[in-house]
Protein backbone atom coordinates (compact mmCIF):
# COMPACT_ATOMS: atom_id res chain seq x y z
CA UNK A 1 0.00 0.00 0.00
CA UNK A 2 3.09 2.61 1.02
CA UNK A 3 4.43 1.55 -2.69
CA UNK A 4 1.24 2.24 -4.68
CA UNK A 5 0.99 5.80 -2.31
CA UNK A 6 4.05 6.28 -3.29
CA UNK A 7 3.59 6.03 -7.09
CA UNK A 8 0.92 7.89 -6.91
CA UNK A 9 2.79 10.83 -5.22
CA UNK A 10 5.47 10.59 -7.65
CA UNK A 11 2.94 10.63 -10.85
CA UNK A 12 1.19 13.44 -9.73
CA UNK A 13 4.30 15.45 -8.66
CA UNK A 14 6.05 14.65 -11.95
CA UNK A 15 2.69 15.99 -13.65
CA UNK A 16 2.65 19.08 -11.54
CA UNK A 17 6.25 19.44 -12.32
CA UNK A 18 5.65 19.14 -15.99
CA UNK A 19 2.69 21.63 -16.30
CA UNK A 20 4.92 24.21 -14.96
CA UNK A 21 7.89 23.47 -17.11
CA UNK A 22 5.71 23.75 -20.22
CA UNK A 23 4.21 26.85 -18.94
CA UNK A 24 7.87 27.96 -18.86
CA UNK A 25 8.90 27.35 -21.75
CA UNK A 26 5.70 28.93 -23.52
CA UNK A 27 7.22 32.05 -22.34
CA UNK A 28 9.69 31.85 -25.62
CA UNK A 29 8.64 32.68 -28.78
CA UNK A 30 6.03 35.14 -30.36
CA UNK A 31 3.12 34.85 -32.77
CA UNK A 32 3.18 33.28 -36.17
CA UNK A 33 2.60 36.66 -37.89
CA UNK A 34 1.28 36.61 -41.41
CA UNK A 35 1.78 34.43 -44.18
CA UNK A 36 1.61 35.73 -47.81
CA UNK A 37 -0.80 38.56 -45.90
CA UNK A 38 -2.66 35.88 -44.39
CA UNK A 39 -2.83 34.31 -40.83
CA UNK A 40 -1.00 30.85 -40.74
CA UNK A 41 -3.40 27.75 -40.75
CA UNK A 42 -3.20 25.76 -37.40
CA UNK A 43 -1.23 22.93 -37.05
CA UNK A 44 -3.62 19.46 -36.61
CA UNK A 45 -3.23 20.16 -32.95
CA UNK A 46 -6.78 20.96 -30.96
CA UNK A 47 -5.71 23.61 -29.40
CA UNK A 48 -5.97 26.75 -32.33
CA UNK A 49 -8.71 28.31 -34.12
CA UNK A 50 -8.33 30.58 -37.26
CA UNK A 51 -11.05 31.86 -39.31
CA UNK A 52 -8.72 32.48 -42.34
CA UNK A 53 -9.35 28.88 -43.24
CA UNK A 54 -12.85 27.92 -44.16
CA UNK A 55 -12.22 24.32 -44.97
CA UNK A 56 -9.79 23.30 -42.47
CA UNK A 57 -13.30 22.28 -40.19
CA UNK A 58 -11.25 21.15 -37.11
CA UNK A 59 -10.05 24.49 -36.39
CA UNK A 60 -12.35 26.88 -38.24
CA UNK A 61 -14.07 29.68 -36.72
CA UNK A 62 -16.06 32.42 -38.53
CA UNK A 63 -14.55 35.95 -39.10
CA UNK A 64 -16.10 39.21 -37.70
CA UNK A 65 -18.20 41.45 -40.32
CA UNK A 66 -16.51 44.76 -40.84
CA UNK A 67 -18.11 47.51 -39.07
CA UNK A 68 -19.00 50.55 -40.71
CA UNK A 69 -15.93 52.37 -39.24
CA UNK A 70 -12.22 53.56 -40.42
CA UNK A 71 -9.75 50.86 -40.12
CA UNK A 72 -8.04 52.86 -37.52
CA UNK A 73 -10.82 52.96 -35.00
CA UNK A 74 -11.50 49.32 -35.73
CA UNK A 75 -8.25 48.65 -34.72
CA UNK A 76 -8.43 51.18 -31.71
CA UNK A 77 -11.63 49.17 -30.32
CA UNK A 78 -9.95 45.96 -30.69
CA UNK A 79 -7.18 46.28 -29.25
CA UNK A 80 -9.07 48.01 -26.24
CA UNK A 81 -11.19 45.05 -25.89
CA UNK A 82 -8.23 42.39 -26.17
CA UNK A 83 -6.90 44.82 -23.13
CA UNK A 84 -9.60 44.22 -21.49
CA UNK A 85 -10.04 40.86 -21.78
CA UNK A 86 -6.34 40.32 -20.29
CA UNK A 87 -4.33 40.60 -23.19
CA UNK A 88 -0.58 42.01 -23.57
CA UNK A 89 -0.24 43.61 -26.82
CA UNK A 90 2.88 42.14 -28.72
CA UNK A 91 3.08 43.38 -32.42
CA UNK A 92 1.40 45.55 -34.47
CA UNK A 93 2.09 46.54 -38.27
CA UNK A 94 -0.80 48.18 -40.77
CA UNK A 95 -4.23 46.40 -40.06
CA UNK A 96 -2.59 43.07 -38.01
CA UNK A 97 -1.81 43.01 -34.01
CA UNK A 98 -0.71 40.06 -31.77
CA UNK A 99 -1.51 40.14 -28.43
CA UNK A 100 -0.85 37.39 -25.67
CA UNK A 101 -2.55 35.59 -22.85
CA UNK A 102 -1.01 33.83 -20.12
CA UNK A 103 -3.36 31.23 -17.98
CA UNK A 104 -3.33 31.98 -15.00
CA UNK A 105 -2.09 28.89 -12.62
CA UNK A 106 0.70 27.73 -14.80
CA UNK A 107 1.37 30.48 -16.91
CA UNK A 108 -0.15 28.81 -20.21
CA UNK A 109 0.68 31.05 -23.38
CA UNK A 110 -1.47 31.68 -26.11
CA UNK A 111 -1.20 33.84 -28.96
CA UNK A 112 -4.19 35.99 -30.22
CA UNK A 113 -3.71 37.24 -33.72
CA UNK A 114 -5.98 39.47 -35.49
CA UNK A 115 -6.22 40.97 -39.29
CA UNK A 116 -8.46 43.08 -40.77
CA UNK A 117 -9.15 42.10 -44.11
CA UNK A 118 -10.62 45.96 -46.12
CA UNK A 119 -11.44 44.04 -49.07
CA UNK A 120 -13.90 41.12 -48.03
CA UNK A 121 -14.75 43.65 -45.19
CA UNK A 122 -14.07 41.00 -42.58
CA UNK A 123 -11.80 40.84 -39.47
CA UNK A 124 -10.27 37.57 -39.50
CA UNK A 125 -9.00 35.68 -35.91
CA UNK A 126 -6.19 33.49 -34.93
CA UNK A 127 -6.17 32.05 -31.11
CA UNK A 128 -3.18 29.29 -30.37
CA UNK A 129 -1.65 28.03 -27.79
CA UNK A 130 2.31 27.96 -27.85
CA UNK A 131 2.82 24.67 -26.32
CA UNK A 132 0.81 21.60 -26.19
CA UNK A 133 -1.63 19.07 -27.75
CA UNK A 134 -5.21 20.34 -26.09
CA UNK A 135 -6.55 23.57 -24.19
CA UNK A 136 -10.05 22.70 -23.40
CA UNK A 137 -11.41 24.67 -25.89
CA UNK A 138 -9.95 27.76 -24.08
CA UNK A 139 -8.79 29.62 -27.76
CA UNK A 140 -12.23 28.94 -29.17
CA UNK A 141 -13.90 30.22 -25.97
CA UNK A 142 -11.51 33.59 -25.94
CA UNK A 143 -12.52 34.35 -29.90
CA UNK A 144 -16.21 33.43 -28.71
CA UNK A 145 -15.51 36.33 -25.92
CA UNK A 146 -13.70 38.57 -27.88
CA UNK A 147 -16.50 38.63 -30.41
CA UNK A 148 -19.27 39.25 -28.19
CA UNK A 149 -17.65 41.98 -26.47
CA UNK A 150 -16.51 43.71 -29.63
CA UNK A 151 -19.93 43.60 -31.58
CA UNK A 152 -21.25 45.02 -27.75
CA UNK A 153 -19.14 47.80 -28.04
CA UNK A 154 -20.32 48.60 -32.13
CA UNK A 155 -22.35 51.27 -32.69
Amino acid sequence: MKILLAVVISVVLLAIVTLFVLGYLSKSGEANGLADGRLTRCPDTPNCVCSEYATDTDHSIEPLVFPEETTASILSRLKDTVREMGGVMQAEKDSYFAATFASPVFGFVDDLEIRIDTDQKLIHLRSASRVGHGDGGANRKRVEWLKSLFNSKSG
